[in-house]
């Protein structure tokens, strides 16, 4: 691997991962704010939508500027939620593992929702990058 392919996946993998990191917030505030009146699990669903919305719009603006999907906003988005959606199964699936069977998980969400987003983090970045926007720009 050439220098400067090197720099450019260690710069995507850093803007990814504040990508992820500005999601955790959005996916934990949005949680923390519906959760009495939802409960855990149907708040999560709302706060995953929330989040993926807000790491779609940071990763099209900065991490994958140089790239493009070849596919209008709306589209782009459609197959954003999509393909964050395999992520987000296995991000979901360790929440709603942890939340069901440790007691500090159910008391603290914030634990099931951290290690949910590490799970679904590294499927997020191979589908984004590989399949989504996968096309330079000229």
């Amino acid at each position: 691997m050439k220098r400067e392919q090197l720099v450019e996946a260690a710069a995507g993998l850093f803007w990814f991962g504040m990508a992820g990191a500005i999601g955790f917030l959005v996916d934990v505030g949005v949680l923390y704010l519906l959760k009495g009146a939802m409960g855990l699990y149907a708040a999560r669903v709302v706060s995953f939508l929330c989040a993926a919305f807000s790491t779609w719009l940071f990763n099209r603006a900065v991490t994958f500027r140089g790239r493009r999907s070849g596919h209008s906003r709306a589209k782009e988005f459609g197959l954003y939620l999509a393909l964050m959606t395999i992520g987000g199964s296995v991000n979901y699936g360790v929440f709603a593992l942890l939340v069901s069977r440790m007691a500090m998980a159910a008391q603290h969400p914030v634990v099931g929702v951290a290690a949910g987003s590490l799970a679904g983090m590294a499927v997020n970045l191979l589908t984004s990058r590989f399949l989504l926007f996968r096309h330079r720009h000229d």
